[in-house]
């Protein structure tokens, strides 16, 4: 759809069971909201269908096959192509594994825990971090994706580490 519109979708990533009071503030007003993989169950997607509706992936601590979580989603908002996975399929992904394996525009991942914005002639890599139980000394965070037309802002929003 190119219409001009501002689209924010929200993006969130290995929440590993745990939804943090935070989360509402930071995805506030999001119209979307793509989750990255290791959800840890159906109650964080209900949890976060709260803000936005939610399209998730599996993750490397999912169980495949869950009728709400897919491989890998692909979605056109504006004049731009989102690409969703969890990373953990390419190993130990990278900016340059990912651009190399999918040609979106924007390609969202997880599975390193580690927030990343990063920019390739005019591709986007994004990991919003994990969102769930602090593990390795980083802190929570999750991104805002705004989409007007073609035009790309990413935002990541640490979030308390409670």
């Amino acid at each position: 759809m190119s219409d001009g519109e501002p689209h924010v979708i929200g993006l969130i990533s290995d929440t590993h069971g745990l939804v943090r009071p935070s989360v509402y503030a930071a995805l506030a007003g999001v119209e979307l909201i793509l989750h990255a993989g290791d959800v840890g169950g159906d109650a964080i997607l209900d949890e976060l269908e709260v803000i936005a509706p939610v399209r998730a992936v599996y993750g490397n601590t999912d169980v495949p096959g869950q009728p709400r979580l897919a491989a890998s989603i692909e979605v056109t908002i504006g004049d731009v192509r989102v690409h969703v996975s969890h990373g953990h399929e390419l190993g130990a992904p990278t900016p340059e594994k990912l651009l190399a394996r999918y040609d979106a525009d924007v390609i969202v991942y997880g599975h390193t825990h580690r927030q990343l914005v990063t920019s390739v002639a005019d591709r986007w890599v994004v990991n919003p971090g994990a969102a769930g139980p602090r593990r390795f000394d980083i802190l929570p965070s999750v991104a805002r994706l705004t989409i007007v037309g073609s035009t790309i802002e990413i935002e990541t929003v640490e979030l308390p580490p409670d």
